[in-house]
């Protein structure tokens, strides 16, 4: 009998009306020890639901190490949120199997995804195909840089609905709509209403979620799991992070 995957976990909670939060760790923003207690520190709250570890550039060598350490630091799941194929390890959980949907890079849609597929194999850790979508913020996001590709415009929900659907016919598993790491402006609740009318499998909104108030207006939208990660590293970033987790459970429980 085959174990339950991450993933059959995260479509079982939305199944049953619960939200989720999701934490996001670059391990160019913090060192191994600061990470861990921030990640530990958001287990204890009760409110996050797993940890997302990558980044866009890694300048540090230290990635499998840093993966280690906050696997050992909590039981939640630990899910890679790859940058490329080189983002990878057998300490995680889980991968999400990010494929650039919003830009036309065959790098990002495909190549990167060819050199990954037989690590993950070989560690052996849950892949989870992932149409990521990149959202115009108002500010050019690391993203967008380093895979040369161009956002979706804010005001064309349509579009993104439109990428979302032939992601969900394509076998994808799950939407991920980014306004990019620090972005002056989240993504649009119309844009996440219309991207959640047309599919069926869970959406991620991440990117410019701040607050309380920010979070509750994306998760009314439709999104099932919001993401921050930039804010963490800001003064007053951990009370920030236990008032949306408290947003998040109270919406779930509202459900």
């Amino acid at each position: 009998m085959n174990r339950p995957t991450i993933l059959d976990a995260v479509r079982k909670e939305i199944a049953r009306g619960r939200k989720q939060y999701w934490i996001l760790l670059d391990p160019d923003d913090f060192s191994l020890r600061e990470a861990a207690r921030i990640a530990k520190s958001a287990e204890s709250t009760g409110c996050v639901n797993a940890v997302l570890i990558g980044g866009s550039l890694l300048e540090s060598n230290v990635f499998d190490n840093f993966v280690k350490s906050i696997r050992r630091a909590v039981s939640i799941p630990v899910i890679l949120f790859p940058g490329d194929a080189t983002q990878l390890s057998g300490h995680a959980d889980a991968v999400l199997y990010l494929s650039l949907i919003s830009g036309r890079n065959p790098v990002n849609l495909i190549g990167e995804h060819v050199k990954a597929a037989p690590v993950i194999r070989k560690l052996g850790i849950e892949p989870i195909a992932t149409a990521y979508m990149l959202v115009e913020s108002g500010a050019v996001s690391s993203v967008e840089f380093m895979s040369d590709t161009r956002p979706l415009p804010r005001a064309k929900a349509a579009i993104a609905a439109a990428h979302a659907l032939a992601a969900q016919y394509m076998g994808m598993q799950l939407v991920y709509l980014e306004a990019g790491s620090g972005a002056p402006q989240p993504v649009p609740c119309e844009m996440i209403r219309k991207v959640r009318e047309i599919i069926d499998i869970p959406l991620i909104v991440g990117g410019g979620i701040r607050d309380g108030r920010t979070a509750a207006a994306i998760l009314a939208a439709g999104a099932d799991i919001i993401v921050t990660g930039n804010m963490l590293q800001k003064k007053g970033g951990m009370e920030a992070m236990k008032e949306i987790g408290k947003v998040v459970q109270g919406f779930g429980r509202k459900s």
